[in-house]
């Protein structure tokens, strides 16, 4: 996206455009430099990210990088979805979203700006608490030796697991999916970890373990 294409970004006859105009004119008194990243209009402080903003078919979002870190005084920032993290956001539907938190978008704004001048980083007591999906606590209580292997992982390589057997609508896959996986877990590997030792994109994997399969079939 080049500088004419976030120009256009903003077009009047986009939707949300009113609104996202706003945002924009808001962000840049608050003293942020408008970069594209995305494909989204992001605004940043000598180079790091502190806001960007999205469109979508029936909102639109302004959405902080450290959200999560913010006081949030008026309870207006959200999670953009269940396993997010750091990132908080502010949806708008209708103008009138908006005109209840204009007062206080610059406060926000400029605490984000000063917690990443300070550099802070998120807390251990500001990261997502891992939700164990039920498949796996009913599993657990009958092997022991599952549940240590499963702890000694790191918490990216856990998520990974929940995420994936929780996406499962049926519960019988769900079961499926942590039977699956348990020597994989003993054996110390996440999902997409690499346990052939070709890839090139150590320790995950890049597909190399095909060459493996591909020089057997002969």
């Amino acid at each position: 996206m080049t500088n004419r294409d976030l120009e256009s970004y903003f077009n009047s006859e986009l939707p949300f455009s009113e609104i996202l105009v706003r945002l924009r004119a808001i962000v840049h008194e608050c003293g942020l430099t408008e970069v594209s990243k995305w494909q989204s209009p992001c605004y940043t402080h000598k180079g790091k990210n502190i806001c960007i903003l999205g469109r979508f078919k029936d909102n639109c979002i302004l959405s902080f990088f450290k959200g999560a870190m913010l006081q949030d005084e008026a309870g207006i920032l959200t999670k953009a979805g269940e396993n997010s993290q750091a990132g908080r956001i502010i949806r708008f539907r209708t103008l009138d979203d908006f005109t209840r938190v204009e007062p206080f978008l610059k406060a926000y704004i400029f605490e984000a700006i000063e917690l990443e001048r300070s550099g802070t980083t998120l807390a251990s007591d500001h990261k997502q608490t891992l939700e164990i999906p039920n498949e796996f606590k009913i599993v657990f209580e009958a092997d022991e030796s599952y549940k240590l292997a499963f702890e000694s992982l790191t918490t990216g390589r856990q998520r990974a697991y929940f995420i994936f057997v929780s996406a499962a609508k049926n519960e019988q896959t769900r079961f499926d999916r942590v039977a699956k996986f348990r020597q994989r877990i003993l054996d110390g590997y996440g999902m997409n970890d690499c346990t052939c030792g070709l890839s090139r994109r150590m320790p995950n994997c890049d597909g190399s373990h095909k060459q493996i399969n591909t020089h057997d079939a002969k």
